[in-house]
């Protein structure tokens, strides 16, 4: 994965909302709103004839655009043997195509045109952007056209030492796995390729051959499988002209298919990993529905009231007011019928085990007493105006937009916010007792924990009262 200077965010991470549109109060309730233009996040949305999917924002108030094509390949769609290969195709696309036949040319082009290639490849889908001046987005879509059209698949060898150095990252000497988020999803989804490594094995990564990087090439850079998405002060005819000169080649192909995921696993499940380091990181991780599931817009509330700033609940309670944690952050992980609501963070070993038990007292609180209206208010009140702020991106909108249309779950701003707003205390409390659960609970700790810590952590992970069973 290319380490990105200029970020794009997507729709795990970033929304938007429509500024200034009084929205109606919810059961009775004052609404959490602000003031909008009519046409606020619009986007003009075309299909070339061999099934790509164009969308473009258009932003007139911003000076810079963003160009982004997502692919819906992952190490989701990969097979055990072959895990890894979508990461590996990533790198191999900058090593150069026909058109700009190595890395200076491909990323010369682009810089001269005020951009910074980029990709990024996640379990569900992968993306490759750039930022660029709104005059060239024609050079920019050239660039990435010819990227994805017609790479050269070169410099594998040197490209495999660059991934296994960077595999480096997620274990330890012994190559035993040390990253929480791996160590999580191998739990949660078990055998399915959701549990597979982005970046796949050492052993695997040594395995990979030009034969298999070509074949995933050919299966799933096809036009059914991708979307373009752009945003800035952009003309939807010209966007959509440009696309189809650059990647209106590629064959229709078809649309990559999700295997199902598995259940949430039934019982608390806690792995503790050894390891030499000065503090422990944790998660804690409870099932979370899909973007389009009734629910998802209570479970975007409750994260808000868990992580959304200092006053919120964990970094007032566990940060600010006790000193427990160095770090903590909560967070949602979804797929397109799947997801995790995680709590983690970071702190001292000695203090873990209180800070695991504080984490699931302030979850246990959430089922055991009805939110104030005022603090749910707050939060979509904030929900709405931080969303807003994504009108000043190109990249947020970009990522909303192309993120949510790749993996099928394609929302307009004000439905969003709707959503969120007609959320009330009783459904955060039905939901917050449906999802934290002792038996829903899987605790990742990695870090120097001698065998009291252990048995402590495992104790309070798996028979805590402050949550219900």
């Amino acid at each position: 994965m290319r380490r990105p200077r200029h970020e794009l965010r997507t729709k795990e991470n970033v929304g938007p909302a429509r500024r200034g549109f009084r929205v109606a109060a919810p059961r009775g309730r004052p609404a959490a709103r602000a003031h909008r233009a009519p046409d606020w996040g619009e986007i003009e949305r075309a299909v070339l004839p061999n099934g790509l999917r164009v969308l473009t924002a258009p932003a007139p108030g911003l000076h810079s655009a963003m160009i982004a094509l997502y692919v819906r390949a992952g190490s989701r769609h990969e097979t055990p043997e072959r895990n890894g290969v979508s990461h590996f195709l990533e790198h191999l696309f900058f090593r150069g195509s026909i058109g700009f036949p190595d890395t200076v040319a491909m990323n010369a082009a682009v810089e001269a045109a005020g951009g910074s290639l980029n990709g990024i490849t996640a379990r569900d889908h992968g993306c490759y952007y750039t930022p660029i001046h709104p005059e060239e987005v024609g050079v920019g879509l050239e660039v990435l056209g010819d990227l994805i059209t017609r790479p050269l698949l070169k410099e594998m060898d040197v490209e495999r030492e660059v991934i296994l150095e960077e595999i480096l990252d997620e274990v330890d000497a012994d190559g035993r796995d040390i990253d929480p988020d791996n160590l999580s999803k191998r739990i949660v989804f078990g055998e399915h390729p959701l549990a597979l490594k982005i970046a796949g094995t050492p052993e695997i990564v040594r395995r990979l051959t030009p034969r298999d990087v070509r074949a995933h090439h050919a299966r799933f850079y096809t036009g059914a499988n991708l979307v373009l998405a752009v945003a800035g002060p952009v003309r939807p005819a010209e966007v959509a002209s440009l696309a189809e000169r650059y990647l209106g080649k590629l064959p229709r192909g078809r649309l990559s298919v999700d295997r199902p995921a598995p259940g949430w696993p039934d019982g608390a499940r806690v792995e503790i990993v050894g390891h030499d380091d000065a503090q422990a990181e944790f998660s804690l991780s409870f099932p979370c529905p899909p973007e389009r599931h009734p629910d998802y817009p209570v479970h975007l509330c409750i994260r808000r009231i868990l992580d959304d700033g200092l006053s919120s609940r964990l970094p007032f309670e566990i940060v600010e007011r006790r000193g427990l944690a160095y770090s903590l952050h909560a967070g949602i992980d979804t797929f397109a019928d799947s997801g995790m609501t995680v709590v983690d963070g970071a702190c001292a070993p000695r203090k873990l085990p209180r800070v695991v038990e504080e984490v699931l007292r302030v979850l246990g609180d959430l089922a055991a007493r009805p939110v104030p209206e005022e603090e749910l208010l707050r939060v979509q009140r904030r929900h709405r105006m931080t969303l807003a702020f994504s009108l000043d991106s190109a990249a947020d909108l970009a990522g909303w937009y192309g993120a949510g249309e790749v993996l099928s779950a394609p929302e307009g701003f004000e439905e969003r916010c709707r959503r969120v707003e007609a959320v009330t205390p009783a459904d955060l409390q039905r939901v917050a007792r449906e999802t934290f659960r002792r038996r829903n609970a899987v605790a990742v700790v990695v870090g120097p924990a001698r065998r009291r810590e252990r048995a402590s952590i495992e104790r309070i992970v798996s028979g805590t009262s402050v949550i219900p069973a």
